[in-house]
């Protein structure tokens, strides 16, 4: 019995047999999920196969020391942003062997938020080898804590497999 809903093992099943069979390998640098994509990805049989590492990097000193994201960039857009997000991707595939990889930072709530990043505001970006760069920013709502979460799971594992198709 797993412990995700039914859509997210779906999705975290399909994105593992889809990287599987494209020879791909992924890495995860995650923030406001705290691993849960990593974990979801991990709940799969084969995913030894296709999971390089994840990076949990919720503080800004874990963003800065474990994949690279620069104090000027935290300094002058914040952790929650279209362009930490971009450099936890970059980061995380120049500190991996990874083809893909993927990043989300973002306010899950309860508090946390503010006018101009609510919660529920999530910015995910996926990066290749090649240098594209893949951004979506999300808002989710005020929908709670694991709401949230799951649902930045959800996004971020459809990503993967868009990012994958477009090889």
């Amino acid at each position: 019995m797993s412990i995700w809903p039914s859509d997210i093992e779906e999705r975290a099943y399909s994105t593992v047999h889809d990287f599987t069979a494209r020879g791909l390998m992924v890495a995860t640098a995650e923030s406001c999920t705290g691993g849960m994509i990593a974990a979801a990805l991990t709940e799969i049989p084969g995913s030894s196969a296709v999971v390089d590492r994840g990076f949990v990097t919720y503080s800004n000193e874990a963003k800065m020391q474990m994949i690279g994201v620069l104090w000027e960039t935290l300094a002058a857009h914040g952790a929650v942003s279209r362009e930490t997000a971009i450099e936890m991707a970059t980061g995380a595939l120049s500190n991996s062997r990874a083809d893909v990889s993927i990043a989300v930072t973002g306010i899950a709530g309860p508090g946390g938020g503010s006018a101009e990043k609510p919660v529920g505001l999530v910015h995910l970006a996926a990066a290749r080898r090649n240098g594209e760069i893949f951004h979506r920013e999300m808002l989710y709502g005020d929908i709670g804590r694991q709401g949230v979460r799951l649902a930045t799971v959800r996004t971020a594992l459809e990503m993967l497999m868009e990012v994958a198709a477009s090889r």
